[in-house]
């Protein structure tokens, strides 16, 4: 008899309901990006103000993480997730109602600097405030499930899976946000996305539970996805449950700073390719609304593929004979090779904007491949009960390193505008982006060189 057929597939259904969750993340993160050309002609805007409304989601996003994490380890996975998709799917929807939050706020709050930002950008603010505090669950959540319900040996896999969630939410929010937006006005398109979460969190009510409680888990699947004892890895000794880990004794190991720097350095490259890529096609190429559905929908095809791939990659490493960690990270190695294409993309972008999409396009299927495995590296060396704080913090310096990117290109793409050549403050951006990985690889091999297992938690 199969072995697999023996074992049961039914962890497959968890990491489904996972990438529908990230599924609908990213879509609904993408709404603002899609409508911000349309948003910026009806209110005004410049490239400021939507860094500064793309800068309050990522530093609300940065803090939330440290926190998110914290929760769910604290609430379980089951109610910490479903928790998170109530909130930011709320956070969503609210969106519609930005013009009379923006006036509320700057009644009540104008005196603390309020209105210096014109109601839309304030109304704007909020709301991205609200979505973030929601979705900084999203990945403290599902890696802690992924790491509930697969053994490590599959984890960089169903990672990978899970978090091309990312890209279809991309690919799909281009192919709908723009006709909801012509037929049914922007504020709909804010509504109808929001909502979708809520039909996630039925499903994940139904279908998830505790491993040790799961009805629909046979008990050797159970018993595959609790053997760890893999040949050639060093097996953890038990370890004494505690209620709870300290974020102090967390930031003392080099394995949590390892996994900080490595967010901090390539988390805003990927938020930059989200946020401003329809941007970048209107300033550059003017192409606007319906034009970016197919530019984009590429882009984050590619970008799925990457995903997939880098979750694999490793397995072909630790097939080759390496350990878990020496695999993952000499995978990761070859993934931040590739960003370096994106250098390209100005250089040769005169010939047409399908060079720069797919240069771009695998700049990002390279950090989705990159994600993949960096989240991993978290449940390899920490005990479960930690991962949830851990990817906290690595979550928070991703955020941070978001706004920094924000605001980078939202000062450098005014600035060059200014001066009649946009072109350069994005040839700026992308070399940055381009050279990130390499830089974050070398950091985190210096911090960790050998796989070091925390068992004193």
């Amino acid at each position: 008899m199969n072995q697999k057929q023996t074992i049961g597939k039914y962890r497959w259904t968890i990491c489904a309901l996972l990438f529908f969750a990230t599924t609908v993340n990213y879509l609904d993160r993408q709404v603002l990006s899609l409508l911000q050309p349309r948003l910026e002609e009806i209110f005004g805007w410049t490239n400021t103000d939507y860094a500064n409304i793309t800068a309050i989601f990522q530093f609300a996003y940065a803090i939330s993480m440290l926190f998110a994490g914290r929760i769910i380890d604290k609430l379980g996975t089951k109610w910490g997730y479903g928790w998170a998709i109530i909130v930011w799917s709320i956070g969503a929807m609210i969106h519609a109602l930005a013009i009379p939050i923006g006036e509320s706020l700057v009644a009540i709050l104008g005196f603390v600097g309020l209105s210096a930002f014109s109601v839309s950008v304030v109304g704007f603010m909020f709301a991205r405030a609200v979505l973030a505090f929601g979705e900084a669950g999203n990945f403290p959540a599902a890696i802690k499930a992924t790491a509930e319900y697969f053994p490590k040996k599959e984890r960089s896999l169903a990672t990978g899976i899970f978090n091309s969630g990312a890209n279809i939410g991309a690919v799909l929010a281009p192919l709908t946000i723009p006709w909801i937006y012509s037929h049914l006005g922007w504020e709909a398109a804010f509504i109808i996305v929001g909502a979708v979460g809520f039909i996630w969190l039925i499903l994940w009510f139904i279908f998830y539970d505790n491993p040790e409680k799961q009805k629909r888990l046979s008990s050797e699947e159970l018993a595959y996805i609790n053997d760890d004892d893999e040949a050639q890895e060093v097996v953890q000794e038990p370890v004494k449950p505690a209620d709870k880990v300290s974020w102090f004794k967390l930031l003392g190991y080099r394995q949590t700073w390892s996994f900080t720097v490595g967010k901090f350095m390539t988390d805003g490259v990927w938020w930059f390719f989200l946020f401003w890529l329809p941007a970048f096609l209107k300033a550059q190429y003017d192409i606007v609304d319906e034009g970016v559905m197919l530019p984009l929908a590429v882009l984050y095809t590619m970008s799925m593929i990457g995903s997939v791939w880098g979750g694999w990659l490793p397995m072909f490493f630790i097939r080759k004979g390496y350990l878990v960690y020496d695999g993952r990270m000499r995978a990761m190695f070859v993934i931040a090779l590739f960003p370096l294409v994106v250098l390209a993309a100005q250089p040769f972008g005169h010939i047409s904007h399908w060079v720069p999409v797919l240069l771009i396009g695998v700049g990002a299927a390279a950090h989705q491949a990159w994600s993949a495995n960096i989240f991993t590296t978290v449940s390899d060396m920490f005990p479960k009960k930690a991962i949830g704080s851990v990817v906290g913090i690595g979550g928070m310096a991703g955020g941070i390193g978001g706004v920094v990117m924000s605001k980078l290109g939202g000062a450098l793409f005014d600035h060059y505008k200014a001066l009649g050549h946009i072109q350069t403050g994005y040839t700026i951006m992308f070399t940055i982006c381009a050279l990130a990985y390499l830089i974050a690889w070398a950091i985190m091999k210096f911090l960790v060189p050998k796989y070091r297992p925390i068992s004193d938690l």
